[in-house]
């Protein structure tokens, strides 16, 4: 006969209840980790790649800790703190029953992302940005204040502070000019987004429930600034080198206001309103300055294109939302769930500035634009689960809306060069529509079959009432903005999922998804074109997942996805330089947990990603499309030393290639951690 011990030691749970605590809980921890990558090829791929610093880091990982300190008071602290990952986290919570609560909050990260440029693959030339990976940090600190006093007659009222900021650097696509051969000038050198952000925001929200009705109310104020500037390096390392500056300021001020009613007006059937209004005033301030360097102040130059300075605008904002909600339950198993929403939105824009081209002398310009929307948006949702095994569901989502935009401005040539100012007033007609319909159903315990799908058809009308440019395709006139009548974007889409059980230990799930995606366009009469489909794609998704026990000591689970994805488009019928899309790639998953022994556990994990979608057209054009392999492989120890101390030991092999760039992407690295949790 096998003993309770015995059954428990197979058990890949029991190594933890026995060797983490037991009978006695443990409700407080810490964990310090430590880590690092050894690295060949390009470190900022792998930064991007792994989301982490190329090099050592470690620190506090993990910290809670919590207690009562008076009777129905509870204290808990959390904390992080990651060197070289500049992953920093801290809690305070300090909770009272039936009296409130109060928060302090604060929360760092780092996000990595490779700033390099393009390939010019006939000559082999490769414009990189830095061996290092861009960084941009993220961060919020908060301050929270709740008051619960469970009492009928006051209400729940909280008091929330929130201090968001970023900073740091981000890649962009906008890559500048260059001339990697002789007679050919492509977009491939690298350019990067400084980022200075922050923003402070106070909430104070109201909440009471009288009899059956749940209501509120809230006030939110928000003051931001963003300081963000596009560094463009344009034909690096060539006699015409410019360094660009595109600087974008912006101040802001949001006031907000919400209410919102939730009614149980019979026992099946329920009420919900709400309202809101906001009000934005944003303050406008930049420039783009070509100079020897970055962030220089304006000189006429020679090598100079186009561009600007002292721009100074305001844009304003108001918004009013309003919707209804009914949840009604006429009869058992059958849910109907109407609702209802208006959104209104006046917008309006101003700005001065200065023109510039070469040494021309710079030219005044300014704009002026003024927005006006409304958009009425319908959904019904219908639930039933009458018959036995089965669940039916349907969405109906309707949306009409209209509006108009009138425009004035813009830049002005300098020195007889550059776009004239523009002039138009152009009214628009939405119409929205999407509807979903699917089931499940259960026709044995171990079997479930999902199916369903959806269509969706937007469709954009534009009559415009006033346009200063000629629609025409005739010499160095400009098509646009007010080039295009109508719009229609349409997709259809199936998807079917099977669940299968066939042993206790076995779980299977497949699924099929196709999505079709077009795209109408019909331009101005006056361009002398016709209507067409601008665009389809075409996407199948498959995937399988496996999940298996064969042993109440070994978990198996593997997961296996592939996407065949294809957009095609008229241009691509006439120039070399325009490629069908493709978008098709596949990944694979495989991971395994063995309980070696009561106090060890062993996970072992690999995955694979592949797309060979790229194809170089470089003597025409900068080349599109994905061509990547990825791959990595872990191996993770976990050792409970006592009760109460457990340690982690992590091996880790990652190896990426990338067609694009000639390999100039390419990476191998190895990882190693370990890290030690003690419980108290």
């Amino acid at each position: 006969m096998v003993s309770l011990r015995e059954r428990l030691v197979c058990s890949p749970r029991w190594s933890q209840q026995f060797f983490e605590g037991g009978e006695k809980s443990y409700d407080n921890w810490v964990d310090f980790s430590a880590g690092g990558f050894l690295n060949t090829g390009n470190r900022s791929q792998l930064q991007q790649s792994r989301q982490t610093s190329s090099g050592a880091f470690g620190g506090l990982e993990d910290f809670h800790y919590q207690s009562d300190i008076a009777k129905d008071t509870t204290l808990s602290l959390d904390g992080r703190a990651m060197f070289d990952n500049h992953d920093y986290k801290f809690k305070l919570d300090l909770e009272r029953d039936k009296l409130g609560y109060l928060r302090l909050s604060y929360d760092e990260f780092r996000i990595w992302e490779n700033g390099d440029g393009g390939l010019y693959s006939p000559t082999g030339a490769w414009f990189p940005l830095s061996n290092e990976a861009l960084a941009l940090d993220r961060g919020k600190a908060t301050f929270e204040a709740g008051l619960r006093l469970q009492n009928d007659y006051v209400p729940d009222v909280t008091f929330k502070y929130t201090h968001d900021f970023r900073n740091g650097d981000e890649g962009s696509t906008i890559w500048g000019g260059t001339h990697p051969a002789v007679g050919v000038e492509q977009g491939l050198s690298p350019s990067f987004y400084d980022i200075n952000q922050r923003s402070d925001t106070f909430q104070l929200d109201i909440a009471h429930h009288i009899k059956t009705t749940e209501f509120g109310a809230g006030l939110t104020y928000e003051t931001g600034k963003l300081d963000n500037a596009l560094k463009i390096d344009q034909f690096p390392g060539e006699p015409l080198e410019q360094k660009i500056t595109d600087q974008q300021n912006t101040s802001y001020d949001v006031l907000s206001a919400h209410a919102f009613t939730e009614t149980w007006i019979r026992k099946n059937l329920m009420m919900s309103t709400g309202f809101s209004y906001a009000d934005m005033d944003n303050h406008l301030s930049g420039s783009r300055i070509y100079g020897s360097d970055f962030g220089v102040g304006y000189v006429p130059n020679a090598l100079a294109g186009s561009g600007y300075y002292g721009l100074d605008g305001v844009t304003r904002l108001q918004e009013y939302v309003t919707d209804l909600n009914l949840l009604y339950q006429p009869v058992a198993h059958l849910t109907i769930v109407p609702s209802l929403r208006v959104e209104k939105q006046v917008t309006g824009a101003d700005d001065t500035g200065f023109a510039t081209f070469g040494t021309g002398a710079a030219a005044p310009f300014f704009s002026y634009s003024e927005q006006s929307d409304l958009d009425v948006r319908e959904r019904l949702d219908v639930n039933y689960n009458g018959l036995t095994n089965w669940v039916f569901y349907g969405r109906a989502d309707l949306a009409e809306g209209g509006g108009n935009l009138s425009a004035d401005g813009g830049l002005v040539p300098v020195g007889g060069s550059g776009v004239q100012p523009i002039s138009q007033q152009t009214d628009d007609e939405r119409f929205f529509q999407k509807y979903s319909l699917g089931a499940r159903w259960y026709p044995l315990r171990v079997v479930t079959l999902d199916a369903g799908g959806y269509y969706k058809n937007d469709a954009y009308s534009y009559s415009h009432n006033i346009d200063s440019t000629p629609n025409n395709a005739g010499p160095g006139n400009n098509l646009y903005p007010a080039f295009l009548v109508t719009q229609g974007f349409r997709t259809w889409d199936g998807n079917v999922r099977l669940s299968l059980r066939p042993w206790q230990s076995v779980m299977l799930t497949s699924r099929y998804e196709y999505q079709l995606s077009t795209i109408q366009t019909e331009p101005d009469p006056n361009s002398g074109l016709a209507g067409l489909e601008s665009s389809r794609m075409t996407s199948h998704i498959l995937a399988e997942d496996i999940s298996w026990s064969p042993w109440s000591r070994l978990f198996l689970q593997g997961g296996i996805s592939y996407v065949l994805s294809a957009t095609t488009t008229p241009a691509s019928d006439y120039t070399q330089a325009v490629l069908n899309a493709q978008n098709n790639y596949w990944m694979l998953n495989l991971t395994s947990t063995f309980v070696v022994d009561d106090k060890t556990d062993l996970n072992l994990a690999y995955y694979y990603y592949r797309a060979n979608d790229y194809e170089d057209i470089s003597f025409v054009g900068v080349p599109y499309g994905a061509g990547a392999e990825d791959q990595g492989i872990t191996a993770t120890m976990v050792r409970r030393l006592s009760k109460n101390i457990r340690l982690t030991l992590k091996y880790g092999c990652f190896h990426g290639e990338d067609a694009p760039s000639a390999g100039n992407k390419n990476y191998l690295a190895q990882f190693v951690y370990t890290g030690l949790q003690y419980r108290f």
